[in-house]
């Protein structure tokens, strides 16, 4: 198998979700889709590996999966997929946040040939969005969040008043 050049893919918005489907927007349900990823969901699990053992196996996805982590305010979550070099002692949540859609905008390398990736999305909240490129890395061969560039011409989270932390969101 060849290995791919670096390219940036354009992604078709996600479609709009259901309360039964995940937070990240696919339409997929939440134990099928994130809950793979995130602990919080090990309970709902009916044999053989428990949902959240799994690891992101693109940026893609562990964007996803950490868009429904801040959804569901999981902190521990966030912190074990920061990159330890740029991971904060912790996270502040706004506890009127309310997170209402995630759009994949673009991606860059992030697949299982990559030890990098880009993932430029929105995040819709009630009152706003924001729109962020974020920088991913693999450790130890898992995917983690690096930082971001938030792109002020996008609303810039305008409209936010709370103190969440939404680096990574």
């Amino acid at each position: 198998m060849s290995r791919r050049t670096a390219h940036l893919r354009r992604q078709r918005p996600s479609t709009p979700v259901q309360s039964s489907t995940c937070p990240c927007g696919l339409a997929e349900t939440y134990d099928t889709c994130c809950g793979r990823f995130l602990p919080q969901s090990r309970t709902n699990s009916t044999g053989g590996t428990p949902t959240g053992a799994a690891a992101a196996p693109t940026a893609e996805a562990l964007m996803r999966s950490r868009y429904s982590a801040f959804v569901k305010c999981d902190e521990a979550y966030l912190l074990r997929t920061w990159h330890p070099r740029t991971r904060p002692a912790r996270i502040e949540f706004d506890p009127g946040m309310r997170w209402t859609g995630l759009e994949i905008l673009e991606t860059g390398e992030g697949t299982a040939f990559h030890t990098t990736g880009t993932v430029t999305f929105r995040a819709s909240y009630r009152g706003g969005s924001l729109r962020e490129r974020s920088r991913f890395e693999r450790v130890d061969g898992a995917w983690v969040y690096v930082d971001g560039d938030i792109d002020e011409g996008d609303n810039g989270g305008e409209g936010h008043t709370g103190t969440q932390d939404t680096r990574g969101v």
